[in-house]
């Protein structure tokens, strides 16, 4: 699996409107997010991850109608905004043998869902650069998030529980993984997402 040393820490800096608007949201949600959640990390993964999960399926969806109405190839996109909600949602089910949501965690997830789902499919077909700079930076703050888990597992604060079978099965790493193995490992997806939708958005190119 992942270890500390194969992470890069970056920041994209914002260079125009659109990308000030991506961070600032992203900002403001990770106010409330730290509000709510403090140092439960399990319990902001679950929460946070159900979210995560859809821009992919979003912006896939949205690239395949719009080559099929240009007859355009995707030049990859598709596949590659897939491959991501596929494994924001393998990470939501690692972490949902890790802390079980409470009802409260599940009526935020159905609202905030909800609500993200809506907001953002109105965006990528409206603006999507800016689309791609938010999950950009979402992905940054999350990896802010597992780098705060895994110090908090470090100093015994919680418990370094064995790695849930279905991460043992995902990600292929030794059957004595812990679960500092597996938010590693995490983290680095995350950074990987980052990377890969701030890239898309440059792609994408001018405007705000």
């Amino acid at each position: 699996m992942a270890d500390d040393r194969q992470l890069v820490v970056s920041h994209a800096a914002p260079a125009n409107a659109g990308d000030r608007f991506a961070y600032g949201l992203v900002k403001f949600v990770r106010f409330f997010a730290d509000a709510f959640f403090a140092h439960r990390y399990g319990h902001r993964a679950v929460v946070l991850e159900t979210v995560a999960a859809v821009p992919g399926m979003v912006g896939g969806a949205l690239v395949h109608l719009r080559c099929l109405r240009r007859f355009e190839d995707d030049r990859g996109w598709i596949h590659t905004l897939l491959d991501e909600a596929e494994n924001e949602r393998k990470h939501l089910m690692t972490f949902i043998h890790i802390a079980r949501p409470n009802w409260l965690e599940r009526m935020l997830i159905i609202l905030v869902q909800g609500i993200f789902f809506n907001a953002y499919f109105v965006l990528y077909l409206i603006r999507p650069r800016v689309a791609h700079r938010v999950v950009g930076y979402l992905e940054e703050e999350a990896v802010v998030s597992y780098t705060a888990f895994l110090a908090d597992i470090d100093a015994g604060k919680i418990e370094n529980v064995a790695a849930p079978a279905i991460a043992i099965d995902y990600w292929k790493p030794d059957a004595s993984a812990r679960l500092r193995d597996v938010v590693l490992q995490v983290r680095l997806d995350e950074a990987g997402h980052r990377d890969v939708n701030h890239r898309l958005a440059d792609e994408l190119g001018g405007g705000s």
